[in-house]
C-alpha cells in the first residue's frame, strides 16, 4: 500500500512555525539595528568602500576588487573571483554601520587569503549543499507514492540530502562569527573607528550574526520534523 501521511493537520508544523518566527525576529533585529547606526556618521568620514580598500591594503591584499551592487544589505565577498560587493546602503555611506559591514566582508577576504579552514570547508560543500536542498523534498514527496521499502529508501535519502543543507548552515556560523571578530579588531587597530563608534559597530555585526544563527536553528527544526515524521518508520509490507 502506498505510504500516506496527513500533512495539513500535522502537529509537527509547529517546528516550522517556530523556525519562521525566529528568522523573522532576527531579520527585524538586524534591520532595526542597522538603520539606527546608519544614521551615525563616522568621525573619520570614510565611506564603506574607502574603509574596505584601506583594510584590504593594510592586510596586504591588492588583488581583490571592490564593486558597487544594488540592494540593501546585499553585501558579500565572492572567493571565486575575489570580488567584494558592497550594497547601496554601504558603498557610499560613511556611517558607523556601513563601515562595520564593509569591514565584515573584508574579514571574509582575509579568511580566504589565510586559508581559514571553516571557509575552505564551506566553499567545498556549497555544491553538494545546493544539490541536497534542491533534491531533498522531491525525493521525499516521490517516496510517498511508492510501496514501503522503496518509499522509505527515497524518503531517507531525501532526509540525508536535507542534512547536507543543514551542515552548510552550521559550518557558516564560525565563518561569520570569525569575520565579525576580525572586522572589529581591524577597525580598532587601524583607527578607522573610535572606541565609542566601535560599540555601535559591534551591535550591528552582532545583530547580523543572529540571522545566521536563526537560519541554522530553522534548518535544524525542519530536519527534526522530517526525522519525527519519517525517521522511525520501518518497512511495513504491502
Amino acid at each position: 500500500m502506498p505510504y500516506r501521511y496527513g500533512f495539513y493537520f500535522d502537529p509537527t508544523y509547529i517546528l516550522v512555525i517556530i523556525g519562521a518566527v525566529i528568522c523573522l525576529a532576527a531579520s527585524a533585529k538586524v534591520k532595526t539595528t542597522f538603520n539606527k547606526y546608519n544614521r551615525v556618521r563616522s568621525m573619520s568620514g570614510m565611506t564603506g568602500a574607502q574603509a574596505a580598500e584601506r583594510i584590504l591594503n593594510s592586510a596586504g591584499i591588492y588583488d581583490v576588487s571592490i564593486q558597487h551592487i544594488s540592494g540593501n544589505l546585499t553585501d558579500h565577498y565572492d572567493p571565486r573571483n575575489k570580488v567584494l560587493s558592497l550594497s547601496d546602503s554601504t558603498y557610499n555611506s560613511a556611517s558607523v554601520a556601513a563601515v562595520g559591514v564593509a569591514a565584515h566582508e573584508c574579514g571574509h577576504a582575509i579568511q580566504h587569503q589565510t586559508s581559514y579552514a571553516p571557509l575552505t570547508l564551506r566553499s567545498a560543500i556549497v555544491p553538494i549543499a545546493n544539490f541536497g536542498s534542491t533534491i531533498a523534498w522531491p525525493l521525499i514527496l516521490i517516496g510517498l507514492f511508492f510501496t514501503s521499502s522503496t518509499g522509505m529508501f527515497l524518503i531517507n535519502l531525501g532526509i540525508i540530502c536535507f542534512s547536507l543543507a543543514v551542515l552548510f548552515q552550521l559550518v557558516t556560523l564560525p565563518v561569520e562569527f570569525n569575520a565579525s571578530s576580525r572586522a572589529v579588531k581591524i577597525l580598532e587597530n587601524t583607527g578607522i573607528l573610535g572606541h565609542e563608534e566601535l560599540k555601535g559597530t559591534k551591535k550591528v555585526l552582532g545583530a547580523a550574526a543572529l540571522t545566521y544563527v536563526a537560519g541554522a536553528a530553522s534548518a535544524i527544526l525542519q530536519l527534526l520534523r522530517l526525522i519525527i515524521l519519517f525517521g522511525g518508520r520501518g518497512g511495513d509490507d504491502d
